[in-house]
């Protein structure tokens, strides 16, 4: 594992109303995002108990190859559709591996 190579979990929570859209949309980032130079890892998560809540589980070969994840084409165009269906903002946490 790099140096530099941190995780990111980010938290996804959409409405009662809109959870298949929302899978919809986070399920087609996955293959675009796995493409992404410095991408080691992209899992999706849903919760069993709670339908809405839904998480990714990242790893990143660096801050740099994270950071431009958000300047891609894929995640551009789905961030604006998400704000329409997501019940709240994303929570995105970095952590850097400790052992």
């Amino acid at each position: 594992m790099p140096e530099n190579s941190l995780r990111e979990v980010a938290r996804i929570k959409a409405r009662p109303d809109t959870i298949d859209d929302v899978r919809r949309l986070l399920s087609g980032l996955i293959e675009p995002t796995r493409q992404e130079p410095g991408c080691v890892k992209y899992e999706l998560l849903q919760n069993r108990q709670d339908p809405t809540d839904f998480t990714f589980v990242e790893e990143w070969n660096g801050d740099s190859a994270f950071n431009n994840h958000f300047t891609t084409d894929h995640i551009q165009a789905a961030l604006p559709q998400l704000a329409g269906i997501a019940a709240e903002e994303a929570d995105i946490r970095t952590y850097s591996v400790i052992s």
